[in-house]
């Protein structure tokens, strides 16, 4: 039995957040980028199904930029089987849609056919 598991990179909530300079967003250069919350726990679910024999494999997934490799290594350290990166140049809070993302991770889910899909209830930078 395999599962997906989507997992987001966002900005550290301990980290104060800061307005860019024109207000179309929030700064992203130089600030502490971890994996969200709430995907954090997923893959902790994920895990644990595995440990208790329910399921074989852990497969974590992330949408975003080169950089967001370091939040799927973070799932593969929790327990995570594999990893999949779709890349973009996208900003994740603002350009990519969450709709877009959707049909991504229904790409991927018919690729892969995984029997069960967790993914955090939402995400802490866009509430998406």
């Amino acid at each position: 039995m395999r599962l997906l598991v989507g997992v987001k990179r966002v900005i550290d909530y301990a980290v104060k957040v800061r307005v860019t300079p024109d207000k179309t967003g929030v700064e992203l250069k130089n600030v502490k980028m971890s994996m969200n919350p709430f995907c954090e726990i997923a893959v902790e679910e994920a895990v644990r199904l595995k440990e208790a024999g329910i399921v074989k494999e852990v497969v974590a997934v992330s949408v975003g930029p080169k950089q967001a490799q370091e939040t799927i290594r973070t799932a593969l350290a929790m327990g995570a089987d594999r990893g999949i990166h779709i890349t973009t140049d996208m900003r994740t809070d603002q350009e990519l849609q969450p709709l877009a993302v959707s049909k991504l991770l229904k790409s991927i889910v018919e690729k892969e056919t995984p029997d069960i899909v967790v993914l955090g209830k939402q995400a802490t930078d866009d509430d998406s």
